[in-house]
């Protein structure tokens, strides 16, 4: 099945970063022929398939499914038949989302309903840059395909190990939105990047739920638990003093999204920086935990969060 895998390396304490390598599965061959199969097959047939596919995925990749029952479990307080059926319904949406992403690969549309999308458009009818955070949950890179920011650049930062079929064809896709993907590399040069975009009034997409390159974080109370959130994109907006949008692109059925677009406050200016960067951090944290609430089967952080 092409997902993002989950892989834990050894040893008693693993940061989020380490504890989550995301790729897609297959190889190149394999992705390029479900990238041609989407061109005369419909989506749903090979949502049957991947229903059954999903099952063996469950029972070979273990580790993503301990972490996924105990969020059910623990974190939203489900019981043992509804966790089970939770669980199965979890891998089974990812796996749709992962074929969504090829069917678009392949030219496919998908009916796209906007919340709050005037707070995007305000912001990009502006001249002043600003940052948009995305999470691990439903399908963010259809957003890309969506928004459409012709007035601004948009500098989306990625994974840098993703497989060279699935950033070629992406990079296919975003040529005409506007959208450059930034690989997330080792030596930070992905913030250079970001901080040049901010001040030349262009937009930057980053993740607001896992640890990127640097580990510095901030402590936030989601689904009743103490989790960490990376510091990351909230000092980048308060250091740049740039607005701050969080995006959440979910799906609600075989052939329909909806973009959540929210706003981020950043705190009163007068408030020492350190201050201001952890209310915006626990403010997305909340805007999250409504959306996982709301869609938590599609909530694909498949490791322990709250390690």
């Amino acid at each position: 099945m092409g997902a993002e895998t989950t892989s834990t390396a050894g040893g008693a304490e693993v940061s989020a970063h380490e504890a989550w390598q995301g790729r897609t599965d297959g190889r190149p061959w394999m992705l390029r022929s479900l990238i041609a199969l989407f061109r005369w097959t419909d989506i749903r047939i090979l949502y049957g398939v991947m229903a059954v596919v999903v099952v063996f995925y469950m029972l070979f990749n273990r580790r993503g499914y301990r972490a996924n029952r105990d969020f059910f479990r623990r974190r939203l307080g489900y019981g043992r038949w509804r966790t089970l059926r939770s669980v199965y319904a979890s891998h089974y949406r990812f796996g749709q989302i992962i074929l969504d992403r090829f069917a678009i690969y392949a030219g496919q549309q998908f009916h796209i309903e906007i919340e709050h999308n005037e707070y995007y458009r305000e912001r990009v009818s502006r001249p002043e840059g600003f940052l948009m955070v995305s999470s691990h949950v439903g399908n963010y890179e259809l957003a890309g395909y969506s928004l459409h920011p012709e007035e601004k650049r948009f500098y989306a930062l990625v994974y840098a190990g993703e497989k060279e079929t699935v950033m070629q064809n992406r990079a296919k896709c975003f040529a005409g939105n506007n959208i450059e993907m930034v690989p997330v590399l080792g030596d930070m040069s992905h913030l250079f990047t970001a901080n040049r975009a901010l001040m030349e009034g262009n937009i930057v997409g980053m993740p607001g739920d896992r640890l990127f390159g640097s580990q510095k974080s901030v402590r936030c109370d989601f689904l009743g638990a103490s989790a960490q959130f990376p510091l990351g994109p909230f000092a980048l907006a308060v250091q740049r003093d740039v607005a701050m949008l969080s995006i959440f692109v979910m799906k609600e059925s075989a052939k329909r999204y909806r973009i959540f677009v929210e706003r981020i406050d950043t705190g009163d200016a007068s408030l020492p920086k350190r201050q201001r960067m952890e209310h915006a951090a626990r403010m997305f944290s909340a805007q999250l935990e409504a959306i996982v609430r709301r869609y938590p089967t599609q909530w694909f952080n498949y490791y322990d969060f709250w390690e």
